[in-house]
């Protein structure tokens, strides 16, 4: 892992294209990078992959299908935040204040939770506050300094609906 120290050259071979047709499109590395994290970040892809969950599945397998779309989402994120070794992001606000969300994050919340308003009637708190605690679950599952080994969405889904406790017919 070369950080922001990786040279052009080193980008180029990674790519697979000539060194000199990067600087066709960027002005120099740290634009590249600067891109690159851009990239990383845009939450369009992922609002575009939900919004594509077909509204007939179940409540399991929409969950399943946005936890796997979060998942890979994170997983980029968090890779390209260790490899180029990225400060952390803001400081978090004060106990029970909620952290202003950008733009895009409002989508996804939005979408997440729509996910959820079609089967109201099977959970027991709100489609926000649903999608909040998917979104959360989705991070700390694939998040390499909070989990040892990556939760998949189905075990994601399977804890956000059913718990660990076991019901009281399995006892």
């Amino acid at each position: 892992m070369h950080g922001r120290e990786v040279t052009t050259s080193q980008i180029a071979l990674a790519a697979g294209v000539a060194e000199g047709t990067l600087f066709r499109v960027f002005a120099d590395k740290e634009a590249l990078i600067d891109a690159a994290v851009k990239s990383a970040f845009d939450a369009a892809p992922t609002e575009a992959a939900l919004a594509r969950i077909d509204e007939s599945l179940s409540l399991r397998e929409k969950l399943i299908e946005a936890a796997e779309i979060l998942s890979e989402r994170m997983a980029r994120i968090w890779q390209l935040i260790s490899v180029l070794r990225l400060p952390p992001g803001q400081p978090a606000p004060p106990p029970g204040q909620p952290a202003p969300a950008p733009p895009d994050e409002n989508r996804l919340r939005a979408l997440l939770a729509a996910l959820f308003e079609q089967h109201r009637d099977e959970i027991r708190c709100s489609p926000e506050q649903a999608a909040r605690l998917l979104r959360g679950l989705s991070f700390a599952a694939t998040h390499p300094r909070i989990i040892d080994q990556p939760m998949t969405a189905h075990e994601v889904t399977t804890l956000l609906l059913d718990g660990i406790r076991a019901r009281e017919e399995e006892v």
